[in-house]
């Protein structure tokens, strides 16, 4: 790219923005020229706004310390110096409803992280290597939107990402059935150890809304665009249960599966390492060479030894044997705020841009 897309971020200040500014630190497509926040922050730099509160592993770049925070209700003004934006704000859904169409309006495309416009009809819910064909519908989106370039485009939440690619890689074998328990890591709920010390040593079996994102979420993915809209799948049937553990990052689900059509382990195996899809094949900056691990140990994986496998894009999965009431069982893994989270919506936007959806204004 001969020049990098000016990008901006919404929500900048929080946990998942943090993120954001992180993985965008030189990046080869994109550059960070606009941060937006709460009026709080508005008028500090970044480097005052976040204060003691930077939660990242690697120090905060130095290109974004002296940016000056805007205002994130300052809709004109942020959507004028960028390309696009990504969108990580911390509202009520039918606020950020609110704010993402009036950011795409001012024909600003917006990746947004977030999951209030998941299941808007004409917005596309995308993990690229499974289903980028719903960027299709963006164009519909377009025509209620009454825009020409703005829209929105959403990434899953970040508890299917360690099951649902397999059942993509395994879609000949027709899936039927899911039993599935997320451990899901307390950066997920935007904290540390040090913000929720009552974590430590500790489990927690409820996660407020998760349950139901875990059930249909996939369902969308695995849905088709017609008329306009995303319409679900109709399976497969899928029953979750969501807990809370004291690992930092890394969510693990232990997954039971029913087939319609009865593979062997060889073939599961084989399908899981050769699966790829777009962002391989675009050879996308953020892009995992290969999407699925699958590791032979009884012991993995384990999120101290795999959940930065492919800097944290990629799949790690392990345990796959025959189960005596489903047909096999088995144990996936995925970095929550990497391919879960930000990372996810980048690669959602380096999908977008090799696609003709996003460019320069």
């Amino acid at each position: 790219m001969e020049k990098k897309l000016k990008v901006g971020i919404l929500g900048g200040t929080g946990m998942v923005g943090q993120r954001f500014i992180s993985l965008l630190d030189n990046h080869p497509w994109f550059e960070v020229v606009t941060i937006a926040a709460s009026p709080r922050s508005a008028g500090k730099t970044y480097a005052e706004a976040v204060g003691d509160r930077w939660k990242i592993e690697k120090p905060m770049p130095e290109a974004v310390k002296n940016i000056v925070v805007k205002n994130v209700h300052e809709v004109e003004e942020v959507a004028a110096s960028v390309d696009f934006l990504f969108s990580a704000v911390d509202m009520s859904k039918d606020e950020i409803k609110a704010i993402e169409e009036e950011y795409a309006k001012t024909e600003t495309p917006v990746v947004s992280n977030n999951s209030a416009h998941r299941w808007t009809p004409d917005v596309p819910m995308v993990i690229p290597e499974i289903n980028p064909q719903h960027f299709e519908v963006i164009e519909d989106q377009k025509k209620r939107l009454g825009t020409k370039r703005g829209f929105i485009a959403v990434k899953p939440n970040c508890s299917i990402q360690s099951y649902t690619p397999c059942i993509a890689a395994w879609k000949e074998f027709e899936p039927e059935e899911l039993v599935v328990t997320t451990y899901q890591a307390i950066s997920g709920a935007g904290k540390t150890f040090k913000d929720w010390p009552e974590m430590v040593e500790n489990i927690i079996p409820y996660i407020g809304g998760e349950e139901a994102k875990s059930e249909d979420e996939p369902l969308k993915v695995f849905g088709k665009v017609e008329n306009g809209e995303i319409v679900k799948a109709n399976g497969p049937r899928i029953t979750c249960q969501c807990v809370r553990v004291p690992v930092l990052n890394g969510h693990t689900a232990a997954v039971f599966i029913r087939f319609g059509k009865k593979p062997t382990k060889e073939q599961l195996v084989e399908k899981l390492v050769n699966f790829k899809g777009a962002p391989q094949e675009l050879d996308l900056p953020s892009a995992p060479k290969q999407f699925i691990q699958y590791l032979e140990d009884d012991n993995r994986p384990q999120v101290k030894l795999d959940v930065d496998y492919e800097n944290g894009m990629g799949v790690s999965v392990g345990r796959l044997r025959e189960d005596t009431i489903y047909d096999f069982k088995f144990i996936g893994l995925s970095h929550n705020t990497l391919r879960g989270a930000a990372g996810g919506a980048v690669l959602c936007a380096e999908t977008l841009v090799a696609k003709g959806y996003i460019s320069a204004k």
